[in-house]
């Protein structure tokens, strides 16, 4: 909490945190007024950042906090207070992504993969070089538009094949990430 002008002679007289919960309670703020006890923060010491951050979360900062991630946090939640935070369901949203599988093998998931449309692949097979044309919707091979790079592979080589895997544009990364645990 920021110290209020009337307080900041107790303050001063006796050492102590300021601690003003009526501040706080109800207060419909403007962007002025919770701007001013943003900026306000600068002026506490690292003592009664900690001590605004216990009263603000009801819990303990984590003990090797920065000064100035403890301003942040402070700030963070003096806005939220004022202004309101996120919703209940967007809360158990975001709690649910985090906890949502999202590793394979102890590998971070390799984002998706996006051809942009004029970009040519060329893949050899069986001494002869194959050169796809990626469309906007779609790809062309010799003439011929293809609504995936699958078919293509499977007119190259005849059977079944991973268009991706086949024109090596599928998820690389984990080969080289096997390769360097071998």
């Amino acid at each position: 909490m920021i110290p209020a002008p009337q307080y900041e002679k107790a303050r001063q007289e006796t050492g102590g945190p300021f601690r003003c919960e009526d501040l706080d309670a109800g207060i419909q703020a403007n962007g002025a007024d919770i701007e001013a006890r943003i900026i306000a923060l600068e002026t506490l010491t690292i003592a009664d950042l900690r001590i605004e951050w216990r009263r603000l979360y009801r819990a303990t900062p984590p003990i090797r906090l920065s000064r100035d991630l403890l301003i942040r946090g402070v700030a963070h939640m003096v806005q939220e207070r004022a202004l309101g935070g996120l919703s209940l369901s967007i809360r158990r949203r975001l709690r649910s992504l985090s906890k949502a599988p999202n590793r394979r093998d102890g590998a971070a998931a390799a984002p998706a993969i996006t051809l942009k449309p004029g970009t040519k692949l060329v893949r050899e097979w069986h001494g002869h070089a194959h050169t796809v044309s990626v469309l906007d919707d779609g790809f062309e091979y010799r003439g011929e538009r293809y609504p995936s790079l699958t078919r293509i592979a499977r007119r190259i080589t005849g059977v079944h094949w991973s268009g991706p895997l086949f024109f090596g544009i599928g998820k690389r990364r984990r080969a080289v990430e096997g390769a360097a645990h071998a």
